[in-house]
């Protein structure tokens, strides 16, 4: 008998930087985000982004970030004991045990945006896992408002993982797949993702193709998020983090929607929250230093 495909399993990856030259910086600074589905470990030398790694989280959280951290340093001669300053973050901050302080994933979130789309953003959306978040903040990356959604998988990266086992389509996949309608179909149910899976599936037994009923779905999806950014009053420039930001499917929806198209970044997605705590950890560095 032969394994079921997990069709919802999104590739875990690492990078470091090999031109890097760690070994007679000033400050090295790391952000660990522990989020409810992924987990991601940066460092930071020097203000400079030198690592980083992204996997599923695991059941326990302090393991989750000390394998999050050590596959960052892997092939890199580095260890823990080379880290000048560690911040902690995301839905298992307080449960990462090598930090020298927790901070939300909030601040984080919108400190690794200003670094990663530049100082003129002003929202920033973080599709997680289990949550989405609406930030405002300025140009320095400070939060000036946020809103959440309700606690609920429909939304969010979790309740993509469910549709894309449920279709049998690759999670890398499902956004691409999702435009590929010549007519957009009505959303399905966005308020539960137990709804909204019925509803696809008997959606699927009338007949409708996968990719229609992805397109509901992600139009559903993309629907749910606007009324959230609405609530913040969204303004430009409006910038999108988390592993959802890679759903093109979602993203397209959204910025039709909105009227407002997203910044771009070089940076990964999935890594803000962990930069932004790489980020405060390096500036509380700084200031332990001068005290």
């Amino acid at each position: 008998m032969t394994d079921k495909k997990e069709f919802w399993r999104w590739k875990e990856y690492r990078w470091h930087d090999e031109t890097m030259d760690w070994k007679n910086a000033d400050i090295i600074s790391t952000g660990v985000d522990i989020g409810s589905v992924s987990s991601q470990a940066v460092i930071l030398v020097d203000g400079k982004l030198y690592a980083f790694s992204n996997q599923r989280t695991g059941s326990d959280s302090p393991e989750s970030a000390n394998q999050a951290i050590n596959w960052a340093m892997e092939n890199t001669g580095m260890t823990l004991d080379d880290i000048h300053y560690s911040v902690g973050t995301g839905y298992g901050r307080v449960n990462v045990p090598f930090a020298d302080k927790a901070i939300t994933e909030i601040a984080c979130h919108a400190r690794g945006g200003n670094f990663m789309y530049g100082p003129s953003v002003r929202t920033i959306l973080d599709m997680g896992g289990q949550d989405c978040k609406a930030i405002r903040c300025d140009e320095k990356g400070k939060v000036e408002a946020f809103l959440m959604n309700d606690k609920c998988a429909a939304g969010t990266g979790r309740g993509m993982e469910v549709f894309a086992d449920l279709l049998s389509v690759p999670i890398e996949e499902v956004g691409e797949l999702s435009l590929s309608v010549e007519e957009e179909p009505e959303p399905v149910s966005s308020t539960c993702v137990v709804f909204a899976k019925s509803e696809a599936s008997a959606l699927l037994r009338e007949g409708w193709p996968k990719h229609k009923v992805l397109a509901a779905y992600c139009a559903a999806m993309a629907h749910r998020i606007v009324t959230l950014l609405e609530r913040i009053d969204v303004q430009r420039d409006f910038a999108i983090t988390g592993g959802i930001a890679k759903n093109s499917g979602v993203v397209k929806r959204l910025e039709k929607e909105l009227g407002l198209e997203a910044l771009k970044s070089t940076y990964d997605s999935q890594i803000a929250g962990a930069l932004g705590g790489a980020l405060f950890a390096r500036a509380l560095e700084t200031k332990r230093r001068k005290s």
